[in-house]
Protein backbone atom coordinates (compact mmCIF):
# COMPACT_ATOMS: atom_id res chain seq x y z
CA UNK A 1 0.00 0.00 0.00
CA UNK A 2 1.36 3.44 -0.96
CA UNK A 3 2.23 5.70 1.52
CA UNK A 4 -0.21 8.57 2.14
CA UNK A 5 1.20 12.22 0.53
CA UNK A 6 2.67 14.29 3.90
CA UNK A 7 2.36 17.72 0.85
CA UNK A 8 -0.94 18.29 -0.67
CA UNK A 9 -1.15 20.46 -3.68
CA UNK A 10 -2.78 23.15 -1.52
CA UNK A 11 -0.10 23.26 1.17
CA UNK A 12 2.53 24.14 -2.16
CA UNK A 13 0.34 26.38 -3.65
CA UNK A 14 0.22 28.41 -0.01
CA UNK A 15 3.87 28.21 0.32
CA UNK A 16 4.44 29.37 -3.25
CA UNK A 17 1.91 32.52 -2.35
CA UNK A 18 3.56 33.92 0.75
CA UNK A 19 7.35 33.85 -1.67
CA UNK A 20 6.00 35.57 -4.21
CA UNK A 21 4.59 37.62 -1.41
CA UNK A 22 7.79 38.19 -0.02
CA UNK A 23 9.79 37.81 -2.94
CA UNK A 24 7.97 38.24 -6.54
CA UNK A 25 7.58 35.85 -8.61
CA UNK A 26 11.21 35.51 -9.04
CA UNK A 27 11.37 34.04 -5.71
CA UNK A 28 9.11 30.73 -6.31
CA UNK A 29 11.09 28.38 -7.37
CA UNK A 30 10.90 24.41 -6.82
CA UNK A 31 13.53 24.29 -4.17
CA UNK A 32 12.36 27.04 -2.14
CA UNK A 33 8.51 25.84 -2.06
CA UNK A 34 9.96 22.54 -1.03
CA UNK A 35 11.96 24.36 1.41
CA UNK A 36 9.05 26.65 2.67
CA UNK A 37 7.20 23.69 3.59
CA UNK A 38 9.81 21.21 4.38
CA UNK A 39 9.24 19.14 1.97
CA UNK A 40 11.99 17.21 -0.17
CA UNK A 41 11.98 18.30 -3.77
CA UNK A 42 10.73 15.56 -5.23
CA UNK A 43 7.53 16.73 -3.74
CA UNK A 44 7.23 19.33 -5.44
CA UNK A 45 8.23 17.52 -9.22
CA UNK A 46 5.61 15.12 -8.43
CA UNK A 47 2.70 17.47 -8.35
CA UNK A 48 3.93 20.43 -10.91
CA UNK A 49 6.17 19.25 -14.23
CA UNK A 50 8.04 22.03 -13.93
CA UNK A 51 8.61 25.83 -12.18
CA UNK A 52 6.57 27.00 -15.30
CA UNK A 53 3.48 24.81 -14.36
CA UNK A 54 4.01 25.83 -10.68
CA UNK A 55 3.95 29.27 -11.63
CA UNK A 56 0.82 29.01 -13.35
CA UNK A 57 -1.18 27.26 -10.79
CA UNK A 58 -0.59 29.63 -8.30
CA UNK A 59 -1.11 32.41 -10.40
CA UNK A 60 -4.59 30.83 -11.90
CA UNK A 61 -5.39 29.06 -8.47
CA UNK A 62 -5.20 32.96 -6.60
CA UNK A 63 -6.62 34.55 -9.76
CA UNK A 64 -10.28 31.95 -9.63
CA UNK A 65 -10.38 32.24 -5.80
CA UNK A 66 -10.80 36.15 -5.55
CA UNK A 67 -13.25 36.07 -9.26
CA UNK A 68 -15.73 33.84 -7.37
CA UNK A 69 -15.91 36.39 -4.60
CA UNK A 70 -16.06 38.93 -7.52
CA UNK A 71 -18.64 37.20 -9.66
CA UNK A 72 -20.76 36.18 -6.37
CA UNK A 73 -20.76 40.31 -5.57
CA UNK A 74 -22.18 41.10 -8.96
CA UNK A 75 -25.16 38.35 -9.32
CA UNK A 76 -25.85 38.84 -5.44
CA UNK A 77 -27.56 42.20 -5.98
CA UNK A 78 -30.06 43.08 -8.98
CA UNK A 79 -29.75 46.78 -9.19
CA UNK A 80 -26.64 47.05 -11.24
CA UNK A 81 -24.98 50.03 -9.59
CA UNK A 82 -25.26 48.76 -6.07
CA UNK A 83 -24.11 45.20 -7.87
CA UNK A 84 -21.39 47.51 -9.22
CA UNK A 85 -20.28 48.93 -5.98
CA UNK A 86 -20.28 45.65 -4.30
CA UNK A 87 -17.78 43.57 -6.96
CA UNK A 88 -15.37 47.18 -6.11
CA UNK A 89 -15.94 46.51 -2.72
CA UNK A 90 -15.48 42.87 -2.63
CA UNK A 91 -11.78 43.80 -4.00
CA UNK A 92 -10.86 45.70 -1.05
CA UNK A 93 -12.46 43.45 1.42
CA UNK A 94 -10.69 40.68 -0.28
CA UNK A 95 -7.70 42.20 -0.61
CA UNK A 96 -7.85 42.88 3.11
CA UNK A 97 -8.84 39.23 4.41
CA UNK A 98 -5.77 37.63 1.61
CA UNK A 99 -3.20 40.22 1.89
CA UNK A 100 -0.46 38.01 0.37
CA UNK A 101 -2.63 36.68 -2.10
CA UNK A 102 -3.64 40.21 -3.42
CA UNK A 103 -0.02 41.25 -3.34
CA UNK A 104 0.62 38.40 -6.08
CA UNK A 105 -2.24 39.51 -7.83
CA UNK A 106 -0.19 43.32 -8.32
CA UNK A 107 2.17 41.31 -10.64
CA UNK A 108 0.91 40.57 -14.00
CA UNK A 109 -0.02 37.14 -15.17
CA UNK A 110 3.36 37.87 -17.13
CA UNK A 111 5.45 37.64 -14.13
CA UNK A 112 4.18 34.24 -13.68
CA UNK A 113 5.86 32.90 -17.43
CA UNK A 114 2.19 33.33 -18.50
CA UNK A 115 3.94 33.36 -22.63
CA UNK A 116 5.47 29.78 -21.79
CA UNK A 117 1.90 28.23 -20.01
CA UNK A 118 0.39 24.62 -21.90
CA UNK A 119 -2.76 24.99 -23.40
CA UNK A 120 -4.89 24.07 -20.42
CA UNK A 121 -3.46 26.42 -18.20
CA UNK A 122 -3.77 29.52 -21.33
CA UNK A 123 -7.30 28.14 -21.56
CA UNK A 124 -8.24 28.66 -17.80
CA UNK A 125 -6.84 32.12 -18.20
CA UNK A 126 -8.62 33.04 -21.31
CA UNK A 127 -11.94 31.39 -19.51
CA UNK A 128 -11.38 33.88 -16.81
CA UNK A 129 -10.94 36.85 -18.55
CA UNK A 130 -13.96 35.78 -20.86
CA UNK A 131 -16.17 35.51 -17.66
CA UNK A 132 -15.04 39.22 -16.71
CA UNK A 133 -15.50 40.85 -19.99
CA UNK A 134 -19.04 39.16 -19.97
CA UNK A 135 -19.68 40.53 -16.41
CA UNK A 136 -18.54 44.03 -17.56
CA UNK A 137 -20.77 44.15 -20.45
CA UNK A 138 -23.39 42.85 -18.83
CA UNK A 139 -23.32 45.16 -15.96
CA UNK A 140 -22.72 48.57 -18.47
CA UNK A 141 -25.94 47.17 -20.43
CA UNK A 142 -27.96 47.20 -17.39
CA UNK A 143 -26.57 50.67 -16.76
CA UNK A 144 -28.15 51.95 -19.96
CA UNK A 145 -24.04 52.80 -20.84
CA UNK A 146 -23.60 52.54 -24.36
CA UNK A 147 -20.32 52.88 -27.01
CA UNK A 148 -16.83 52.64 -25.95
CA UNK A 149 -16.54 55.41 -23.46
CA UNK A 150 -19.18 54.82 -21.15
CA UNK A 151 -17.69 50.86 -21.41
CA UNK A 152 -14.24 52.27 -20.35
CA UNK A 153 -15.98 53.90 -17.75
CA UNK A 154 -17.21 50.60 -16.49
CA UNK A 155 -14.03 49.30 -16.55
CA UNK A 156 -12.08 52.19 -14.56
CA UNK A 157 -15.29 51.62 -12.26
CA UNK A 158 -14.77 47.94 -11.59
CA UNK A 159 -11.54 47.15 -11.88
CA UNK A 160 -8.63 49.91 -12.00
CA UNK A 161 -10.27 52.44 -9.23
CA UNK A 162 -10.42 49.22 -6.75
CA UNK A 163 -6.93 48.11 -8.01
CA UNK A 164 -6.00 51.66 -7.04
CA UNK A 165 -6.92 52.21 -3.64
CA UNK A 166 -5.90 48.83 -2.30
CA UNK A 167 -2.10 48.89 -4.69
CA UNK A 168 -0.17 51.66 -2.60
CA UNK A 169 -1.18 50.12 0.75
CA UNK A 170 -0.39 46.38 -0.44
CA UNK A 171 3.59 47.66 -1.75
CA UNK A 172 4.17 49.58 0.75
CA UNK A 173 3.30 46.93 3.23
CA UNK A 174 0.76 48.37 5.08
CA UNK A 175 -2.67 47.72 6.13
CA UNK A 176 -5.83 48.73 4.20
CA UNK A 177 -7.30 51.66 5.96
CA UNK A 178 -11.22 51.09 7.87
CA UNK A 179 -12.79 53.36 5.05
CA UNK A 180 -11.48 52.13 2.31
CA UNK A 181 -14.41 49.86 1.58
CA UNK A 182 -16.56 52.99 1.72
CA UNK A 183 -14.45 55.18 -0.40
CA UNK A 184 -14.18 52.61 -3.32
CA UNK A 185 -18.00 52.19 -3.16
CA UNK A 186 -18.20 55.73 -3.31
CA UNK A 187 -15.99 56.28 -5.93
CA UNK A 188 -17.41 53.26 -7.62
CA UNK A 189 -20.68 54.71 -7.44
CA UNK A 190 -19.75 57.95 -8.81
CA UNK A 191 -18.46 56.52 -12.40
CA UNK A 192 -20.93 54.46 -12.39
CA UNK A 193 -23.99 56.54 -11.61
Amino acid sequence: MARPSRFDTDQLLDAAVRLAAQAGPAGVTMSAVAKEVGAPSGSVYHRFAGRTALLAEVWLRTVERFQEGWFAALQGEPDPLRAGCAAARHVVTWSRAHPEEAALLLYGAGDFARAEWSGEHARRAEEGHRRVRAALAELAAGLGAEGAAAAERVTIAMIDLPLSVVRRHLRAGEPLPAHAEDLTAECTAALLG
